[in-house]
């Protein structure tokens, strides 16, 4: 028996935390002891029923999970290895890892690093894995310390204060956009040189603005988006990741065609596993530990629920963590 916590639809949406048979689950090559989740946004969404996230149900939630494996039928894997688990449809369309107990994927786990415990690394959690994504694809196009200013909205939630960690370590000089005043603090302790309300981006802007950035890692989507865009430095990179201010993109091809800016866009999901691997990889050599810290509530699995309504009411600073054991 394990507790999870489950979402159902029969036919009124409900969430709550049950406790379950392990003959439930799916039958797939993996068994992991869930030490640690965390809540992302897309758990947000799925968990207060505020976006079509799940597609089958009932559904256990949860994105993310780090643990031990318990039972495995893959060579990679031995009985004690400890894994990460991030993406790939759990708490979409299979049972997640706000669980006790989570049914994977052998080819779908990364190993911990050997610098990280799994609570650490439910404190990156997608959020921080896609920022670490995010500033990859920037180093790949060019970026380097020295080239200007980077930009990261969204800079209070999870993708955003990891990214200005990672950033500001690697020796970028970096300009949080944030619209809590009360946060400005936070951001700098985590390295933000500089933050800026996020009303200078929000609104309707020219297509083709004063260049000010070297790269940019966007959260948000949108006005924002679109006026990054057309202050980017000549041939400099956009990294795109999220859409908490819409999933329109009101611009014009004008940054990108006299200024040879790049928009890529940053998949977490289905990222190939070598991807994933080089990403935990940097993490764990690049994020500064005490920040990361400075961003953590811990919480139960039996908060999640509250702290989810909370979290997309906008009420959460930084990354939560649930403890399962």
């Amino acid at each position: 028996m394990f507790k999870a916590l489950t979402l159902k639809k029969d036919p009124e949406f409900s969430a709550q935390i049950e406790v379950l048979d392990r003959s439930q689950l799916a039958k797939t090559d993996t068994l992991v002891s869930v030490e640690y989740s965390t809540l992302n946004y897309k758990d947000g969404l799925a968990i207060t029923n505020s976006g079509p996230v799940v597609r089958k149900w009932p559904m256990v939630a949860g994105i993310d999970g780090a643990g031990v494996v318990l039972e495995s039928a893959s060579p990679d894997w031995q009985i004690g290895d400890l894994v990460i688990h991030n993406g790939w449809g759990y708490g979409e369309t299979q049972w997640g890892c706000l669980s006790q107990l989570a049914a994977c994927e052998a080819n779908r786990l990364v190993r911990l690093p050997s610098q990280l415990t799994t609570r650490q690394a439910m404190g990156i959690g997608t959020a921080g894995y896609t920022a670490m994504l995010s500033v990859l694809a920037l180093e790949e196009q060019g970026l380097k310390p020295g080239n200007g200013e980077v930009v990261v909205t969204g800079a209070t939630g999870g993708v955003g204060s990891i990214a200005i960690a990672l950033l500001s370590r690697l020796g970028h000089e970096v300009v949080a956009v944030s619209a809590k005043s009360s946060s400005f603090d936070y951001l700098k302790s985590l390295g933000a040189s500089q933050v800026m309300d996020r009303r200078e981006l929000s609104l309707a802007g020219k297509p083709l603005q004063k260049e000010r950035w070297a790269g940019a890692i966007d959260t948000v989507g949108s006005f924002t988006l679109a006026n990054i865009c057309a202050q980017m430095q000549y041939r400099s990179t956009v990294a795109v990741c999220g859409l908490a201010q819409g999933a329109d993109l009101p611009l014009t091809v004008m940054p990108f065609i006299l200024r040879g800016v790049r928009l890529i866009g940053i998949d977490s999901v289905m990222a190939p596993i070598a991807r994933r691997q080089l990403a935990w990889a940097r993490l764990a050599q690049d994020l500064d530990c005490s920040k990361l810290e400075q961003m953590i509530e811990d919480i139960q699995l039996e908060d999640a629920i509250e702290r989810s309504r909370a979290f997309m009411a906008g009420e959460v600073v930084g990354r939560m963590v649930v403890h399962l054991r």
